[in-house]
């Protein structure tokens, strides 16, 4: 990469310096049923908020008293790591922030690449996965998943002065995506003459493409808005490849939490504070209409 200089000096000039609260802690456990509506005032308006029987999943958060969020460090504007405050910042860190205020606890955001998602709601190292994550039926058969709250379109990155104009161009062309995202498959199966190139994470490829050891990156639209955000002389190309309905990652059987989580998404879409989150990290720099996705989870999962 060219650097956390670089990058610090674009994100202040961006003005995207706000702090997201963190405290620690983390947890899992099994549910018994119930349901729940969003919304609230935060951890000190106790009075508003709903309070869960002790022994339910979102009861025994409440006495806990925060909830553990896994979230990206590296996805501008999404999810990542403020080189100045070091505060974790972006559309997915507030929507996480909202569900914490509607259970009157304080959230706690931890890393979570695309990998390790499903494995960290399996083993309980968090309550909620908000990392830029697609709905899908593969993914839906080992964990739940909340009503979408964002629809990405599929692209590949490349640099300015590179002939590569669509999906048609990747053959025998390096192309980077990350280990246990989509695009895995979505490459191996469109351009299956591509060299593909798996990381952990997005800011790997975006090293590699800097530093001319790839030729292209494909992944969401707008994770790839938050790389031409780190450097403009990069470009996206081509046609969209795919549509990505993102969801909140809910470990499987947890009704009582997915009911309470759709009820927040509902709240924040009906009430504004979608809209004024997504003008503050994504709507200044892609040109698309600020609305909240109308697709449900089962024409998500109809995707594919």
């Amino acid at each position: 990469m060219k650097g956390t200089g670089r990058l610090l000096r674009l994100l202040v000039a961006l003005g995207l310096v706000l702090g997201t609260l963190a405290v620690a802690g983390c947890g899992d456990d099994d549910d018994d049923g119930g349901g729940g509506g969003g919304g609230g005032g935060g951890g000190e308006e106790a009075a508003d908020v709903q309070q869960f029987p002790a022994d339910s999943t979102l009861g025994k958060i409440q006495n806990r008293g925060e909830i553990t969020i896994g979230v990206k460090y590296d996805v501008p504007p999404f999810g990542f790591k403020n080189p100045q405050s070091g505060e974790v910042e972006g559309f997915d860190v507030d929507l996480g922030t909202a569900i914490a205020e509607g259970l009157g606890v304080r959230p706690k955001f931890v890393e979570a690449i695309s990998d390790n998602r499903i494995p960290f709601l399996e083993q309980g190292t968090v309550d909620l996965i908000l990392s830029t994550m697609t709905i899908n039926a593969e993914r839906d058969t080992e964990i739940d998943f909340s009503e979408p709250y964002y629809i990405a379109r599929g692209r590949i990155l490349v640099p300015g002065d590179s002939d590569i104009t669509g999906l048609q161009d990747l053959a025998g062309n390096s192309v980077c995506t990350a280990l246990g995202s989509t695009y895995e498959e979505t490459i191996r199966e469109e351009a299956p003459e591509a060299d593909l190139q798996l990381v952990d994470t997005y800011s790997e490829c975006l090293e590699r493409l800097q530093n001319g050891s790839i030729d292209a990156i494909s992944t969401d639209d707008v994770i790839l808005t938050g790389m031409i955000i780190q450097d403009d002389t990069l470009k996206m190309v081509g046609d969209p490849l795919t549509t990505e309905p993102y969801g909140v990652g809910i470990k499987q059987g947890q009704k009582q939490m997915k009911d309470f989580v759709d009820g927040v998404l509902r709240e924040v879409e009906q009430d504004g504070r979608w809209e004024e989150i997504y003008q503050q990290w994504v709507g200044r720099h892609i040109d698309r209409e600020a609305q909240p996705p109308d697709m449900t989870l089962q024409q998500a999962l109809a995707l594919g």
